[in-house]
């Protein structure tokens, strides 16, 4: 959990506009939902890894001493809204599409890109089972990544049921097939040996675990098809909505970015069908996830609701785009576009004025806080040129003496030296010029 310096804060609101742009873009509605949930609203939804990482809030008051928990900090956004959705499903449109950029919190080992409290930026598509709306949310994720200036991303993609269907003709059993997709969602990190070995420490036999590494090796994109006769129904059906898929994302943004992976597995336990994420070449992880879950409202709501989402990871989209200085300079410039500097030492009235006209239109302006004292005057004012330059300030507006006989205000480019005369009503709009360019 960390501080954010005013640099760090611009940086995020500025990948914060972005993706809330391209969301609104495509319909989606804001949702906010409370930081705290019911402790029994979360567990149970994550799988057995995941609910080792709620944030547990002790009970207060009377029973406090018992050591029980019964609310949690939220572990992520797409359970708080299947709780919503199930609470005000009458109010919501039939197709709810909506996002939502807020702080999660997970009691996980912090490393690059990984904190314990992060924000998470979802957009999901609430009532459909059309294809189209992977399609759309993945053509979102890819407009978002295109926009911050990210040309080699991945969108990888699998099916949750295609999965199943390989473990099955694997010989694997029903009771392994969650330990070995929790192994199998490992593969970025520790290899396809690695995941082999995990598999032997979670019970699977040698032979099944060699013969699912042997059909998950070969499965790609262009391949997918050749397996339609192996696997069961429920493998015939992942082909055929992942063929769909392919062919729809391949109209939008994200057609040139989407391959298979064949050992993408999303450790979550409540995902039904297509899943996906993001990737970078320079970060172990990914860049954002997510999938179809068509049962997770019904956990809360007795009967289910198709459901489908995605969620941007702020936190390693802002790492990657620092390593690799993709911010604007912009970002990294001054919090102020013009500093008012106090000349004389008994009118911080005349100052405050100037200040607050120039915020009227629209500029960005602080104001020197501290009069120079009249027995170093010149010096006070040289400092305050040197304050304004140190922030990164580009410009001062000056009134002395010759300035307020006349009834314009002196405009220094600090970078310059460089002073301009302009009339007091006009030098608004000649800063503007200025800040432009």
């Amino acid at each position: 959990m960390r501080d954010f310096l005013p640099e760090d804060v611009r940086r995020r609101r500025h990948v914060i506009g972005v993706i809330a742009d391209v969301y609104q873009c495509y319909g989606f509605e804001p949702l906010e939902t409370p930081s705290v949930e019911n402790l029994e609203t979360l567990q149970g939804k994550y799988g057995e890894e995941g609910d080792r990482l709620i944030f547990k809030i002790l009970k207060r008051g009377e029973g406090a001493e018992t050591g029980q928990a019964d609310l949690a900090l939220r572990y992520d956004l797409t359970v708080p809204l299947a709780r919503v959705v199930a609470e005000y499903r009458a109010k919501l449109p039939k197709f709810f599409k909506r996002y939502q950029v807020q702080p999660v919190w997970r009691a996980d080992r912090p490393q690059k890109g990984r904190f314990r409290e992060f924000y998470q930026c979802d957009v999901d598509a609430i009532g459909s089972k059309s294809m189209v709306v992977e399609a759309e949310l993945l053509a979102a994720a890819a407009d978002v990544f295109l926009r911050l200036g990210f040309k080699d991303f991945q969108i990888v993609v699998n099916h949750r049921k295609l999965l199943n269907a390989v473990l099955t003709h694997a010989g694997i059993p029903a009771e392994l097939h969650g330990p070995a997709l929790v192994a199998m969602d490992k593969v970025d990190k520790i290899g396809v040996d690695g995941v082999k070995k995990e598999f032997a420490e979670r019970g699977l036999a040698p032979e099944s675990a060699d013969r699912l590494a042997g059909l998950l090796g070969t499965m790609t994109r262009q391949t997918l098809g050749d397996y339609g006769e192996t696997l069961n129904d429920e493998g015939k059906t992942a082909i055929r909505e992942l063929g769909e898929l392919f062919a729809l994302a391949d109209c939008t943004s994200a057609g040139p970015h989407v391959v298979l992976d064949s050992y993408l597995a999303r450790g979550l336990s409540y995902y039904t069908g297509a899943i996906f994420e993001i990737r970078v070449p320079d970060l172990a992880g990914s860049m954002g996830g997510g999938g179809r879950y068509d049962n997770l409202i019904g956990m809360f709501l007795g009967e289910d609701v198709p459901a489908c989402g995605i969620s941007l990871g702020l936190e390693r989209i802002l790492v990657v785009m620092g390593e690799r200085n993709m911010f604007p300079p912009s970002l990294v410039a001054s919090p102020a576009d013009v500093m008012v500097v106090q000349w004389f030492a008994q009118r911080t009235d005349l100052y405050l004025a100037l200040a607050t006209e120039l915020r009227a239109a629209g500029l960005r302006v602080e104001l020197y806080p501290e009069a120079p004292a009249e027995d170093n005057q010149k010096g006070a004012i040289v400092k305050q040129f040197q304050y304004a330059q140190a922030r990164g300030i580009p410009f001062a507006a000056v009134i002395g003496k010759p300035e307020l006989e006349a009834g314009t205000v002196s405009v220094r480019t600090l970078a310059t030296r460089q002073d301009e005369q302009r009339p007091r009503a006009d030098v608004a709009a000649y800063l503007k010029t200025l800040i432009s360019g």
